[in-house]
């Protein structure tokens, strides 16, 4: 990724936070003239996918080791500016229940939404991180990250994925599936293997097709794969031989029990959980017939960290995942601009009033482009059509909230105001997202002729949330008219004020 710093830039303290299915991982540095600067970097096994009950509900027990952890990381990211914090949850905090309940006393305790990514998106940010740590290698890789609920699967070249996949095999989660009572077989091993093989069928195809040059590893298991390898001197620390992988898998089995697994290189709190972790690196080596995988330092937490670099910038993904929506669905891209035009001019006369942001921007300008996507089904309903498109879909370098906040928006742009939608949002944002829902719905009736040029000639005015528009004479219409009578009885329906002028 090219940065968009130059030597008179300021330095710009950025931070993620990796709440991970096994390990919760803090990454902090310095971004000048391109480049990054670790300033701090911690990581604690807090075994959330452990912690998950048999109804899949987070145990008081697992909040308790997380919230624990969180308050240590918290001084380190006291002095970082909110746009430059990301704090992203994987494949336990999407798959529990209760998610909310913990993630509500996090954010509660450090001050910063937590935002739960999907497991696509989690494999872009791995690819991410892992490419700008091997930059200097060129061809196209396959990069294999086993974390502890799910294993991402990413093929790329430079720094643009061409397949990402994220498949429900970890190694807490398999730790729990294949050695729950602790013990050690050829028997329970092979079991492990053959779950992930068939996991891995479905994509096996596909991947063997695209082909790839260098095999690449990336986090815990298979960094701590290749410093057991390293420490017996069966290879280095950062390569892994298929010969001394299955040496690793018969010593492991040679254990008998979970509790006596303990080798050189192998840290005490991870023993537990590698056994499974190998097997499924086992399974990766003869689903794809490596001969061998190198590991690299680089994954989910410097993807983090890289992708907030190019947020707001004509390099944010989110951007590009728009425009393939608009394509995808065969958006009208005139009318879109028009109602983007006269949004944004409403956004202008009222942000500072309501205290709206550039984030707040941008999902505006979003929403507006893709508010007529929905017409891809069907005319009618097409708002709800459209928020489920949204919602649903794999948008790359979107979290789960933010897919749902532009979702909301899209919903509520026409008819009856969305209140049980707004009301399902995190509660910090939805203030927020009301007033940008009332701007969108307003420059959509403004546009409802489809006139050729955007109208912008308006004046909005805002005490508190009572809004006034004044229009010019020239723009009374009968079809305008109507329309504001309506939108002013719909805002009025949800306990909103908004007047005109006649």
């Amino acid at each position: 990724m090219s940065g968009k710093s130059t030597a008179t830039d300021a330095t710009r303290r950025l931070a993620a936070i990796d709440l991970g299915s096994n390990s919760f991982h803090l990454l902090v540095a310095n971004y000048q003239d391109s480049q990054l600067q670790v300033v701090a970097k911690m990581g604690e096994k807090v075994q959330l996918a452990a912690g998950l009950d048999d109804q899949e509900n987070f145990t008081d027990t697992a909040m308790e080791r997380a919230l624990a952890c969180l308050e240590r990381f918290a001084p380190f990211v006291a002095g970082v500016s909110a746009a430059d914090l990301r704090i992203v949850g994987t494949n336990a905090l999407r798959s529990a229940r209760n998610a909310h309940a913990l993630i509500d006393r996090a954010e509660a305790l450090i001050g910063h939404p937590i935002e739960i990514i999907g497991g696509r998106e989690e494999a872009r940010l791995i690819y991410l991180g892992a490419a700008h740590a091997l930059a200097e290698v060129h061809g196209r890789r396959l990069i294999v990250d086993i974390g502890g609920g799910s294993t991402e699967f990413i093929i790329g070249e430079d720094f643009e994925p061409q397949a990402l996949e994220s498949l429900h095999m970890g190694c807490v989660a398999y730790t729990g599936a294949f050695f729950a009572n602790g013990e050690l077989s050829e028997k329970r091993f092979r079991r492990a293997e053959m779950a992930a093989l068939s996991e891995l069928a479905n994509i096996q195809r596909q991947y063997c097709r695209l082909g790839w040059q260098d095999p690449i590893g990336s986090s815990g298991t298979i960094k701590a794969v290749a410093a057991v390898i390293g420490a017996r001197g069966d290879g280095d620390a950062t390569l892994i031989e298929r010969d001394a992988l299955m040496k690793l898998r018969k010593r492991l089995i040679g254990f008998g029990q979970l509790d006596k697994v303990a080798m050189e290189g192998l840290k005490e709190d991870r023993a537990r959980v590698f056994p499974a972790g190998v097997a499924i690196l086992c399974a990766v080596f003869e689903a794809f017939d490596l001969q061998r995988m190198r590991y690299s330092d680089g994954a989910l937490r410097e993807g983090v960290l890289f992708d907030l670099i190019g947020r707001n910038t004509p390099e944010d993904s989110r951007r590009h995942s728009v425009e393939l929506l608009m394509r995808r669905y065969s958006v009208e891209a005139s009318h879109a601009d028009h109602v983007m035009e006269t949004a944004m001019v409403a956004f202008d006369q009222v942000r500072e009033s309501w205290a709206l942001g550039e984030e707040q921007r941008l999902f505006l300008i979003w929403a507006a482009q893709l508010h007529e996507i929905g017409l891809a089904i069907s005319h009618s309903q097409f708002h709800r059509h459209g928020a489920y498109l949204i919602e649903y879909s794999d948008l790359t370098g979107f979290s789960r909230p933010e897919q749902q906040a532009l979702a909301f928006l899209v919903r509520a742009h026409r008819r009856k105001f969305a209140h049980k939608e707004l009301e399902a949002l995190p509660c910090a944002i939805q203030p927020a997202y009301c007033r940008l829902a009332r701007l969108l719905r307003l420059a959509v009736m403004l546009n409802h002729p489809r006139p050729e040029q955007a109208p912008v000639d308006f004046q909005l005015a805002c005490k508190g949330d009572d809004l006034h528009l004044s229009l010019p004479e020239i723009s009374f219409q009968a079809l305008l008219l109507n329309d504001l009578e309506q939108e002013a009885e719909y805002q009025k329906a949800a306990g909103l004020t908004l007047t005109y002028d006649v």
